[in-house]
Parts: structure tokens; C-alpha cells; sequence
């Protein structure tokens, strides 16, 4: 996995790691540069799609979202999808803990049917960067929910039902 690149574009208003992009948008400068938007977006969802999960249902969102950072990448102008959605931090150096609590909070993000970009951050510099003192943290949308321990679920659901509800009234 050393070897894989993995970029972080917008799908919609989900933060999504993509493996292989820049490799495969390198390969693409040269022959897919003139071709038309539909032939770029068919090709990098067939190319992207072999390691990563597209499912069905959104695969027309990561279509855009492919050819937009094609057209980034190739210095052309682009329509950047608008901020949203809900953004979960787990902020811990790789314990057992912090592994238990992202996995937690996928479960649960499933169970709700509710989208999220969640990341979990391993460098304890950018950890450092989030004013967090403990070893173990979670962040809903920037806030600060839990440190030094893995919260109980029923918790975890409790905030990011509400964290939705707040997405929901600012519509």
C-alpha cells in the first residue's frame, strides 16, 4: 500500500480518498487531454473504479468529481462542488483504541444511513495541529467530542444524529 497513492477530492459533500488518481491523471495528460468530458469521465470511472468502491448510485457524483480534478490537474477551469456534509476526525497515533473507535463510528454512520467523510489522523504533528490534548479524540465537524477514551456507541449515535439534524436546519 506504500506505493498507492491516495487523494482526498469532494464527492458531492463527502471528503473521499481515491487510490491511484494522480498516478492515473498523469497518464491521462498527454492522450485524454482533448478528449470531450463524457469520454474522460467513462474512462477514470472504469480506470478508478477497478481499486476503489464506486457505489452505483453515485457514481454520475464521482464522474464529476473525477473530471473536475482532471481539469484542475491540467490547469483548466473547473465548478468545485460546495462544502457540506459532515466531517468526522479520529485523532490518534494508531493505537487499538483509535482503530475500535474508527471503526465504530463507520458502523454506525452505516446504520444511520447517513453519509460523512471520516479520516483518522495517525502524524502526531497534524494532531498536534487540532489544539487536542489526549491521545484519543474524536471531532464532529471541528467540535471536539470525546478525548482520552472510546465513547459509548449509543453516544457516538446520539452526536452524529444531532450533528445530521444541524446540517439538516442550516439547508
Amino acid at each position: 500500500m506504500a506505493d498507492r497513492d491516495i487523494t482526498r477530492i469532494n464527492v458531492g459533500n463527502i471528503s473521499v480518498g481515491i487510490v491511484g488518481l494522480k498516478r492515473l491523471m498523469d497518464e491521462m495528460a498527454g492522450t485524454y487531454a482533448d478528449k470531450s468530458d463524457e469520454e474522460v469521465r467513462s474512462f477514470m470511472l472504469e480506470q478508478l473504479g477497478r481499486d476503489n468502491y464506486i457505489p452505483c448510485e453515485a457514481k454520475e457524483r464521482y464522474g464529476r468529481a473525477f473530471l473536475r480534478e482532471f481539469q484542475k490537474f491540467l490547469g483548466r477551469p473547473y465548478a468545485d462542488d460546495a462544502p457540506g456534509g459532515l466531517e468526522i476526525k479520529v485523532l490518534g497515533v494508531g493505537c487499538e483504541q483509535c482503530h475500535a473507535l474508527t471503526q465504530m463510528v463507520m458502523e454506525v454512520l452505516t446504520e444511520l444511513n447517513l453519509p460523512a467523510g471520516v479520516d483518522h489522523i495517525t502524524d502526531i504533528k497534524e494532531i498536534a495541529g487540532y489544539g487536542v490534548v489526549g491521545s484519543l479524540a474524536l471531532l464532529i465537524n471541528s467540535r471536539v467530542m470525546a478525548v482520552g477514551s472510546v465513547p459509548p456507541r449509543d453516544r457516538v449515535k446520539k452526536w452524529l444524529t444531532e450533528a445530521r439534524a444541524t446540517l439538516d436546519v442550516g439547508r
